[in-house]
């Protein structure tokens, strides 16, 4: 992946009264030179910071769909309240809490079967990958405006202070999220659009539905540990993270902006001005780069069985055939036919995934983090490592004992 980087200052020659720079000017060109080399660690930390609001706050102008096309605005105002928001997997940030807030949860006096305080909690920016706008309204709060963000698919909590509210996490995917079922909210909607997204379920997303009309919805991915990967989504469609980021943002989302991607079939052309995108998709991939995979917890695992199940890895599981290198992945040099992967073909009778995307293939998926989001494989037909091994070993003839299955599902615990 080629990245744009952006160092922090700009170095200008100038003359100076000492023949001989300081060590200290020394230092900083070569600390400049290297911050402005691709892959170099210590990157723009106030691009990145500017990247960590448009992920967790911008919404691309995308209320014009969310409130004036779905009417979502209504929706929350009349029927959701918190435990209704939470139910359907919705994340509350208690960094935005005040403490009065925070105590009357605690204390049961926010009633948290009020729509009116899922209001309240928009106001706050709490609603973890939703914003609000609120405004008063004949002497009441009324959400007037609402959109969504990268962070509510992107994002979850610790679950620090209850199930589903607590610090955020960014870059874990939200596997209690069930989209569809809030889609199906809308009264804009016809019934069998409804039946549609309400078929998909926790975790489960269909990036293409709104564009051809199928519905095979794939798992929500994560969005860390992605600094190295130069091929992007389940397919490989993209080079580069803005390239993704661009897609969602404009046809998922419905923000502001354009996108193009004469592969798709049919092709899709989207342009919805003014660009409200473009000029923030820097910023977003220099941040996305920076965050890193979760190390598994400790004691998660058996560390001499790891040991083995490496070996196994590299060897007789033949999963280093294409699981190659420190990413674990062939791509881009190589993607595969659909008739390579085991997680083929997609359960339930759903449409061809590969065939709906531009590459018309799949990517190898690069590894890490898999203690953290289950299920696997694109369309989730793995829910446990174990599963996934089994079903290696039963497609690809691997003929691996009990044992050498379990020492392999260590090892990739370890990852």
């Amino acid at each position: 992946m080629t990245v744009k980087e952006t160092p922090a200052l700009a170095w200008r020659s100038a003359r100076s009264t000492s023949k001989r720079p300081s060590a200290a000017a020394v230092c900083l060109v070569v600390l400049l030179a290297l911050s402005s080399t691709p892959g170099f660690v210590t990157r723009s930390r106030s691009l990145a910071d500017q990247g960590q609001r448009i992920f967790r706050y911008e919404t691309f102008g995308d209320e014009t769909f969310w409130t004036d096309t779905l009417h979502m605005d209504r929706v929350i105002t009349a029927a959701v309240d918190p435990t209704t928001a939470l139910s359907v997997g919705l994340k509350v940030d208690t960094d935005s809490l005040p403490p009065a807030v925070v105590d009357g949860i605690k204390s049961g006096k926010i009633d948290l079967k009020n729509p009116a305080t899922t209001v309240a909690l928009l106001k706050l920016n709490a609603v973890v990958g939703v914003r609000g706008t609120v405004q008063n309204v004949n002497g009441k709060d009324t959400l007037t405006r609402v959109g969504i963000t990268c962070a509510l698919c992107h994002s979850t909590v610790d679950n620090s202070f209850a199930p589903g509210i607590g610090k955020r996490l960014d870059g874990w995917p939200n596997h209690d999220l069930n989209p569809g079922a809030i889609i199906a909210l809308s009264p804009a909607l016809t019934a069998a659009q409804k039946a549609v997204y309400n078929s998909w379920g926790k975790g489960m997303y269909d990036a293409r539905y709104n564009h051809d009309g199928k519905s095979g919805p794939s798992v929500i991915p994560p969005a860390y540990g992605l600094r190295g990967v130069r091929s992007i989504t389940y397919t490989g469609d993209g080079s580069e993270i803005a390239y993704w980021n661009r897609y969602v943002a404009v046809t998922q989302m419905h923000g502001h902006g354009t996108f193009d991607e004469n592969r798709l079939s049919p092709p899709e052309h989207v342009k919805n001005p003014p660009d409200s995108v473009t000029a923030l998709l820097p910023a977003l991939q220099e941040y996305q780069l920076g965050i890193d995979a979760p190390r598994p917890p400790a004691g998660s695992f058996d560390e001499a069985a790891a040991r083995r199940g490496r070996a196994l890895f590299e060897g007789a599981g033949k999963c280093s055939t294409c699981h190659v290198g420190s990413r674990f992945t062939d791509a881009p040099r190589r993607l595969h036919a659909p008739s390579e992967v085991v997680s083929e073909p997609e359960p339930n009778g759903a449409p061809p995934f590969a065939a709906r995307s531009a590459t018309r293939a799949f990517r190898t998926t690069p590894l890490r983090a898999l203690w953290q989001h289950p299920p696997y494989f694109h369309n989730g037909v793995a829910p446990t490592l174990e599963a996934v091994v089994e079903l290696y070993d039963t497609k690809k003839h691997l003929n691996l004992t009990s044992q050498q299955k379990a020492d392999l599902v260590q090892y990739l615990k370890s990852l």
